[in-house]
């Protein structure tokens, strides 16, 4: 596992300092069991998380993974679960009630990463996983923005598919569609919310009370990378998606995001062509309320691919990649905001 430098940047005359002195503390936690990125991390009460499938290196390059490992916060530990139905990258998961839903993601085929509309829940009290219905055709994707609203999750843009060996190429999709848990069936939603203002992948995901945030992000290639914030207000589905004013300061794709509070917050990504990793070490926060973002100290493991869950009021951001591609690290840090 390799540790990159902290630094302090200088942007329009603002200066990013250590993370120990602007906005939070880091801290340096138990190492994740497996080296992996492209993985999806959900809460699962206020003393664990869990990371789902992803990729690991396997010779010279990378597999898709299974593994299922869950993180006792207070015990600073980590043990395996039931291994997922089949190995996914790029996974769409979420926690809700007591179950995990797994609702498609990317498996490898010989000609790339494709799409599976395969979906399944996750019972911790059996340890065992249970079918559910399909993602809807043509809907099925991975690496979607994820936002749950009391029982229903929703999965907003995403990749059909990623042919990491063939340039990266990438079908990057616009489409919305939502899973009841209650019923354990997909709703159909209003017109104006099937689709995004534009077609999105790798970006960051946030509900804040009853709005639900896609931001950041690409399209189609990691050179594509945006600094949109799109937004849905789950009370109001009919009246569609907007586009807020407050753009992300940093564009970038394969970002990870923690709601605190009112607030969001948003971590590394790649598509960084000012360094050679690829990859940014921005923490920036988003003031929902205010439609207004402010930049803190650089992450201490700049990284991409990775997802973050906010339990506690800290955010725990386990392994991603310190590389564009590839670069998985087992690193697991917790960032604790202070005050402004």
């Amino acid at each position: 596992m390799k540790f990159y430098p902290l630094f302090a940047l200088c942007l329009a005359g603002y200066t990013v300092a250590s993370p120990t002195t602007l906005g939070g503390q880091w801290r340096d936690l138990a190492p994740i069991p497996t080296v992996r990125q492209e993985h999806v991390t959900v809460a699962l009460s206020r003393s664990s998380f869990a990371i789902l499938g992803g990729i690991v290196p396997s010779g010279d390059s990378w597999a898709t993974t299974d593994i299922f490992q869950i993180y006792s916060i207070d015990k600073n530990t980590w043990r395996s679960a039931a291994p997922l139905p089949v190995p996914i990258n790029h996974p769409n998961g979420a926690a809700v009630g007591n179950k995990i839903y797994l609702l498609g993601g990317l498996v490898e085929t010989p000609q790339g990463w494709y799409a599976t509309p395969n979906s399944w829940a996750y019972n911790p009290n059996h340890n065992t996983w249970t079918s559910l219905p399909p993602t809807p055709s043509p809907s099925a994707r991975g690496s979607a923005a994820v936002g749950v609203y009391n029982h229903t999750i929703y999965l907003a843009g995403g990749v059909s598919f990623l042919q990491p060996y063939l340039g990266g190429q990438q079908g990057t999709v616009d489409s919305v569609t939502a899973f009841d848990t209650l019923t354990g069936k997909w709703i159909a939603l209003p017109p104006a919310a099937q689709k995004l203002p534009a077609p999105r992948d790798h970006a960051g995901a946030a509900v804040v009370g009853h709005t639900f945030y896609v931001l950041g992000g690409r399209d189609h290639g990691n050179e594509n990378v945006k600094d949109t914030v799109f937004a849905l207000d789950l009370h109001d589905l009919t009246a569609g998606w907007t586009v807020k004013k407050g753009k992300l300061p940093t564009a970038r794709g394969g970002l990870a995001a923690a709601v605190v509070g009112k607030e969001v917050y948003t971590f590394g990504g790649e598509g960084n062509l000012e360094l050679a990793t690829g990859v940014f070490n921005e923490t920036e926060v988003y003031d929902a309320g205010r439609d207004e973002w402010r930049r803190l100290g650089p992450m201490k493991v700049p990284r991409h691919g990775t997802s973050a869950v906010a339990v506690g009021g800290r955010v725990y951001i386990p392994g991603g990649g310190v590389v564009a591609g590839g670069g998985p690290v087992d690193t697991l840090n917790v960032f604790e905001p202070g005050r402004y």
